[in-house]
């Protein structure tokens, strides 16, 4: 069996995020996380590796920044590589358990530059973080042609009931100008089928 200081990260990142990455500073402030996020987002769509979309793993207390994930679908071919599961299997890596919300660990948090998809929100009650910051809307990523997928319409009091804090809106339009400018570079849409735009 490999010895698990060998055993690789799930997802591994661009060369060019080793920098973001590595960052040992903390983040105070909510805001001061977003506007990181919102930067990888935005270097995701400079350096063409990738959707519009960043993430990044904090301990809540702290400010502390465990894991950085950016959308890889595209260079990765898989389906799975969006921002939030990125960064939530990288920290789960980094801090060694599958559980961020075990009891000897610090409380975490996901911090996202758009609302999770279904499939980010359905692994976001499993991963163990208490809070998730979201930047930009499901909306905001629809409308540039995302296909966000069937989320319950209550998904924040369904994630409240489960005693995960959701808050919105943080740095919306900068979030929100790095999907438009995506969108304006012809970044790939990379939906594999939405049966409500098929003729």
């Amino acid at each position: 069996m490999t010895p698990r200081a060998l055993i690789p990260s799930p997802f591994r990142l661009p060369r060019w995020a080793s920098r973001f990455a590595r960052i040992r500073r903390m983040f105070s402030s909510e805001e001061d996380r977003m506007r990181f996020v919102v930067e990888v987002a935005s270097m995701n769509v400079a350096r063409d590796t990738g959707g519009p979309f960043a993430a990044a793993v904090f301990e809540t207390n702290s400010g502390r920044l465990v894991a950085v994930g950016m959308n890889l679908v595209v260079s990765t071919n898989c389906s799975l590589a969006h921002a939030e599961l990125v960064a939530l299997a990288n920290a789960q890596h980094a801090v060694r358990n599958f559980d961020l919300g075990a009891a000897s660990l610090p409380a975490h948090e996901l911090v996202t530059s758009s609302e999770p998809c279904a499939m980010c929100y359905g692994a976001i009650p499993w991963s163990g973080v208490r809070r998730v910051l979201c930047g930009a809307r499901a909306g905001d990523a629809e409308a540039i042609g995302f296909d966000e997928g069937p989320k319950p319409k209550r998904w924040i009091a369904e994630l409240e009931q489960r005693g995960i804090t959701v808050l919105r809106d943080l740095c919306r339009a900068e979030a929100v100008a790095v999907l438009q400018r995506y969108k304006k570079n012809g970044g790939t849409i990379y939906n594999a089928r939405n049966p409500r735009r098929q003729s």
